[in-house]
C-alpha cells in the first residue's frame, strides 16, 4: 500500500519528482506517481485527490511549475500533509511556481521546498512518516549518516589528490 502520493502536472516534472521517489525507495518508503493535471482534467483530479485517505496515503508530494496549483488543490481536498515542490520555469526561472506554492491562503497549509527540490520531498515525506514508525525513523538515521561519510570522502580525496586532479575526475 503506498503510503507517498508523488503526483506532478506534467512528465517534463519527471526528472525531479523521480530524485523523491529515488529516496523513498532508499529509505523503503512505498508510494505510487501519476501525472495529473488540476486545470485541464479538474474531475479526474478532484477525483484522485478524494481517493487518497481511502488508499492509505499518508503525505502527498506534489510538484507543478508556473501556476503551480496542484499541490495547494492537493492540500485543499487531502487531510493530510502535502509538500509542494516547486518547478523551475523558462519564464521566471521558478519563483513563479514557488511564490504560487508557498503563499497559501490560512487553513490550506502547503510544506514547501526548494525549486526543483524533489530530493529533499522526499526525505521530508518520510521524516513526517517516521513520527510513528520506528524502523523508517532508524534507515533515515542510517541515510544521514550515509550523507556525512559521503562529505568526509569527498574531503579527504581533495587532501589527497589537490583540487586540479579533483576537478578533472582523477
Amino acid at each position: 500500500m503506498a503510503r507517498v502520493g508523488i503526483v506532478m502536472g506534467s512528465d517534463s516534472d519527471l526528472p525531479v519528482m523521480a530524485q523523491a521517489a529515488d529516496v523513498l525507495e532508499r529509505l523503503g518508503v512505498d508510494f505510487e506517481m501519476t501525472v495529473i493535471s488540476a486545470h485541464r482534467e479538474p474531475d479526474i483530479f478532484f477525483n484522485y485527490a478524494k481517493t487518497l485517505e481511502e488508499k492509505g496515503v499518508k503525505v502527498v508530494i506534489a510538484g507543478a511549475g508556473k501556476a503551480a496549483h496542484l499541490p495547494g488543490m492537493c492540500a485543499a481536498i487531502f487531510p493530510m500533509p502535502v509538500i509542494g515542490v516547486p518547478m523551475k520555469t523558462s519564464d521566471l526561472g521558478g519563483v513563479d511556481s514557488l511564490y504560487s506554492i508557498v503563499q497559501m491562503p490560512s487553513g490550506i497549509p502547503v510544506a514547501t521546498v526548494a525549486i526543483g527540490g524533489g530530493t529533499n520531498a522526499g526525505i521530508l515525506a518520510a521524516k513526517i512518516l517516521a513520527v510513528s514508525d520506528e524502523e523508517l525513523l532508524a534507515r533515515l538515521k542510517a541515510y544521514t549518516e550515509s550523507l556525512k561519510h559521503d562529505v568526509e570522502a569527498k574531503a579527504a580525496r581533495l587532501d589527497a589528490v589537490g583540487y586540479k586532479a579533483y576537478l578533472a575526475g582523477k
